[in-house]
């Protein structure tokens, strides 16, 4: 149900869904199997690490109890494993989205190319690159590339890994430029042909569509996508088996973010850092890269206390993290060089501020500190129960509100989402309902910009379980084939609360549906501020 991808419902969508199944994977890399790596990481207690388990449990057990959009949390300290923890209804063992903390792994490839000899330097510039190709008709066709001046000729390699390259994006009001990127039919051509708005190298703009073309000049000069690329030269070293990554109609994999992948192997790409590029005694990335992507190179300028390396970003506040990724709805690679710890989180709208000053409360020494039983039987317990399901509350009586909802399927107008319709059904007092929504065709909630590859993809539908009682009711077929998870409560009478939890993919909307004289009316948002609107339905 988002922009995120698109979605098939293996359990209730019938023959147009496996049409749409098949289109999909023209464009979308398909799940690796999970298998245990070589390296696979060694598991110790906290305390033998100079981490206090109390402080860790008190962490995880309040992030239960407020229910906080946390998804999951891995601690690595001295190359072992000692805290790692899933929040229900993530189970930590699906491949997760990574968002922009796909941008350093795409930097890190540009790195591993340079090393390979395919980019004589940082240097290189963006138009030696890509002229070539399109004055040929190369990747996709493309004819010249337009309004090329002496700032374009200008922009190098660097500029891109900095997000300082001067092109004219639109950085108001989110990244629309990244939209108008991913509608058109050329994602590459599209960023190519931008005018310039600076020169390059002297100002900072966040720019996701800068990034997508470090993958597309991977995909110029290895003749590889960025996925192909990773998998030999970065996934394989070190011992990454699950993920996916999307990809545009030229088949350039999404350098800006939308890459999936496990906790653990998150955990892996920190400490290959914390290590110099280094991982298992091999020297996977050269030390001379990792030491300048994880350097400042730009002030971004903006209220927070980081400045930007090579898609890291640099911490100038002095405190213990030396650099980090991060992305939208809170997912996180923390590298701690001097406690020589890692820290990995997903979630799903969770910001990670207070968590953080907990975990650094919890590292009290560089040495092992004196076990303590008592507090990591408390750790493991509140691991264990941080992974099931919430204690189920007794349902709300129905209100009268909830015969009208109920009895008709809404028609809705254009929206957002793309859905079209949507129908929920109550069964008396129970605590389970039924929800069953329509999108398409055009599948407008696929923020991958995917749908554009799929040819009349029709209708897709899916009826799926919705808890009543608090408790999110998972259900297999979301984006990717992996799972969602709803539930829904009446915030008062005439007011039901539709929850459409995407879990692996982040996003969680919202819809507060309110039966009117009118029509239903519908306030609808997504829990990271993707977006919020409100309309009317009718019924048929």
């Amino acid at each position: 149900m988002s922009r995120l991808n698109l979605r098939s419902d293996l359990g209730s969508i019938g023959l147009t869904a496996l049409a749409l199944i098949a289109a999909l994977a023209l464009t979308t890399a398909q799940p690796r199997e999970s298998g245990q790596a070589a390296g696979e990481w060694p598991v110790a207690t906290p305390e033998s690490q100079g981490i206090d388990s109390g402080v860790i449990a008190a962490a995880i057990e309040s992030l239960r109890e407020r229910e906080a959009p946390i998804h999951s949390l891995l601690i690595v300290r001295n190359g072992k494993l000692v805290t790692e923890a899933s929040f229900y209804p993530y189970d930590g063992r699906t491949p997760h989205d990574i968002a922009s903390v796909t941008k350093p792994i795409t930097t890190t490839l540009v790195g591993l190319a340079i090393a390979r000899g395919h980019f004589s330097s940082v240097s290189e510039t963006m138009l030696s690159i890509f002229t070539g190709a399109k004055q040929r008709g190369g990747r996709g066709g493309r004819g010249p590339i337009a309004n090329i001046d002496e700032r374009k000729r200008a922009v190098q390699l660097e500029h891109l890994l900095t997000m300082s390259s001067g092109l004219g994006i639109k950085t108001q009001g989110g990244e629309p430029t990244l939209w108008e990127m991913l509608r058109a039919p050329d994602n590459v051509g599209f960023m190519l042909d931008l005018p310039m708005s600076e020169e390059p190298g002297t100002k900072y703009a966040y720019n996701s569509g800068g990034m997508h073309l470090l993958s597309g000049a991977i995909s110029e000069r290895t003749g590889r996508s960025a996925e192909e690329f990773a998998r030999v030269n970065l996934f394989r070293p070190l011992g990454i088996r699950s993920w996916n990554w999307p990809r545009d109609p030229q088949n350039v994999s999404h350098g800006f973010g939308n890459l999936h992948l496990l906790p653990r192997d998150m955990a892996r790409i920190g400490w290959l850092f914390l290590e110099e590029g280094r991982w298992n005694g091999r020297q996977v990335i050269p030390a001379e890269w990792v030491a300048a992507a994880t350097r400042a190179h730009i002030k971004t300028g903006g209220p927070g206390t980081s400045d930007y390396g090579y898609g890291w970003r640099v911490p100038t506040n002095g405190g213990p993290v030396s650099f980090e990724a991060s992305g939208r709805g809170g997912q996180q690679i923390s590298v701690l060089k001097k406690a020589r710890a890692v820290v990995a989180i997903n979630g799903g709208g969770f910001s990670s501020g207070e968590l953080m000053k907990q975990i650094f409360g919890a590292l009290q020494s560089d040495s092992p500190l004196p076990e303590n039983p008592a507090a990591l039987a408390r750790l493991r317990r509140a691991i264990e129960t941080a992974a099931r399901p919430p204690a189920p509350r007794p349902p709300s009586p129905l209100p009268v509100a909830a015969g009208e909802l109920s009895k008709h399927t809404w028609q809705m107008p254009d929206n957002w989402l793309g859905l079209q319709s949507l129908a929920i059904r109550f069964n008396g007092n129970a605590p389970t309902a039924t929800a069953t929504l329509t999108f398409g065709p055009a599948l407008k909630r696929d923020q991958f910009g995917l749908s554009a590859k799929v040819a009349d993809p029709g209708m897709v539908t899916e009826s799926r379980p919705v808890g009543l009682d608090g408790v999110l009711r998972l259900s297999q077929g979301g984006i990717l084939g992996l799972p969602v998870a709803l539930r829904g409560s009446w915030l008062d009478d005439q007011t039901f609360q539709l929850e459409y939890n995407e879990v692996a993919n982040t996003n969680t909307y919202f819809l507060k549906l309110r039966p009117t004289a009118d029509g239903l009316h519908v306030e609808a948002s997504e829990r990271t501020g993707l977006f919020k609107e409100s309309y009317t339905a009718v019924h048929r």
